[in-house]
């Protein structure tokens, strides 16, 4: 039996995701992805051209599991939480945008109860 957290409701997850997401290289990797997912959207419907959604979840998921899997050294939480996950590149983009990551970070530490290696 695993004492792994089962997190039921997406602001419960949020301030774990942010835990695994404490290297600042890999929100910016996240950061990135996020963009071009919004870029291509986008476009793609200005341009009514059906390869840029293609793109889409190879931009998201491209740069976000290559933070994680190289950079970050963890397990996308995709796997376990795939609709928090997506919701949470989204509310991270807009706490980067906005300048609140580092305070978001730093709270979702406390929250978790761990310590952010990476600071």
């Amino acid at each position: 039996m695993s004492n792994e957290k089962v997190y039921t409701t997406f602001w419960e997850f949020y301030p774990y995701y942010l835990t695994e997401h404490a290297r600042p290289i890999n929100r910016a990797t996240h950061f990135v992805g996020t963009a071009l997912v919004i870029a291509c959207l986008i476009a793609g419907i200005i341009l009514k051209d059906w390869r840029l959604f293609v793109a889409i979840p190879l931009c998201g998921y491209g740069f976000a599991w290559f933070g994680h899997f190289i950079l970050e050294k963890n397990r996308p939480a995709t796997f376990k939480y795939p609709f928090y996950s997506l919701g949470s590149d989204f509310v991270m983009f807009f706490h980067i945008v906005t300048g609140q990551i580092s305070e978001k970070v730093d709270e979702a530490h406390t929250t978790i109860g761990v310590l952010n290696k990476w600071k």
